[in-house]
Parts: structure tokens; C-alpha cells; sequence
């Protein structure tokens, strides 16, 4: 943790074995969830700065992380072209989202928990069904999407590009 008073750092959570790529918290604080080149995941308590678990079932670099509204899942991104849901409170992979043919660079999940978006090398944008794990969109770019956010009303989705270019999409007409 970092003091911004004093600019010192608080405490230091190791357990990685390569570079950390994302880092997401969760939304009562308690619990923060890292990716990272190691091709894990790590769930820490904020508090005690322990490993809670490790998540393992991605087959190369883990990109992203995201975690959902009510806290119980998060959803990795991976070089190995999947993105993953997690049940943060066993540990297990809830379902493997597939379509992707490069790396999954970005991740980003609808503030109503709904649904994901996942960027990718591919030059793609893909919206997800979280509980189905439907595709529910592509989106084509001109070069391989880097990163995405969504807005709080879950209506826009912004994504960058390798290009250096920001794309600004509606999401209209999904199912309810």
C-alpha cells in the first residue's frame, strides 16, 4: 500500500513470479485481484496482505483482470486468446469465453454485471453474456484493440487501439 502523506509505500503483497499485467479491487475493498505473466491470478486480502488463492487454468500470460459489480467473480484476459470467469470464493473457473484468434489484451465488465467486453490483437471487440457466455457483438477496428472501458450506464463502450486511436461504441439492442 502506498501512504499518500508520507509517499512511502505501506506494505508490499509478493507472490508473483513474473511481472504483474493488472490489478483489480473489489467493490467492499476487502480483496484485490492480480494477473500476471506467471499465467495466474492471485486473490489477496487487503488487510492481512495474504494470498487468499491462486487461480490457474490459463495456458499463457494473463493480460487483465476485472471484477463483477457484486464481487463474486472476476474475469481474466490471456495471451492464450480466452478470457475466464471466476468464482472468486472457490477459486474455480466458471466458463471459458472463446473467439478470440490473438491475445486477449483488455477486459472490462458492464457496471450491471451483465455483461463483458474483451479486446483482443485480433483487431476485434467482443460483448460477452457473463452467465451464458454467449457472444453478443464483434466489432471490428484497423488495429488490434489494446484496451476497453464502459461507461457507468453500460450503454458505451470506449476501446483503444494499437494504432492510437479511440473508438466510441453504443451497445443498443441487446437482449434484456
Amino acid at each position: 500500500m502506498w501512504n499518500l502523506e508520507t509517499g512511502q509505500t505501506v506494505r508490499v503483497l509478493e507472490g508473483h513470479t513474473y511481472w504483474v499485467t493488472g490489478v483489480a479491487i473489489t467493490p467492499d475493498g476487502r480483496r484485490a485481484v492480480s494477473a500476471s505473466r506467471d499465467n495466474t491470478l492471485r486473490v489477496w486480502d487487503l488487510e492481512s496482505g495474504q494470498t487468499m488463492r491462486t487461480l490457474e487454468n490459463h495456458d499463457s500470460s494473463v493480460t487483465g483482470v476485472a471484477i463483477t459489480p457484486d464481487g463474486r467473480r472476476a474475469v481474466s484476459a490471456s495471451r492464450d486468446k480466452t478470457l475466464r470467469v471466476w468464482d472468486l470464493e472457490n477459486g474455480q473457473t466458471v466458463r471459458t469465453l472463446e473467439g478470440h484468434s490473438d491475445w486477449v489484451t483488455g477486459v472490462a465488465i458492464t457496471p450491471d454485471g451483465r455483461r463483458v467486453v474483451s479486446a483482443s490483437r485480433d483487431k476485434t471487440l467482443r460483448v460477452w453474456d457473463i452467465q451464458s457466455g454467449e457472444e453478443l457483438a464483434l466489432l471490428t477496428t484497423d488495429a488490434s484493440a489494446t484496451a476497453c472501458a464502459v461507461s457507468s450506464d453500460s450503454r458505451t463502450i470506449v476501446a483503444g487501439d494499437a494504432a492510437g486511436n479511440m473508438h466510441i461504441l453504443r451497445m443498443e439492442g441487446f437482449k434484456t
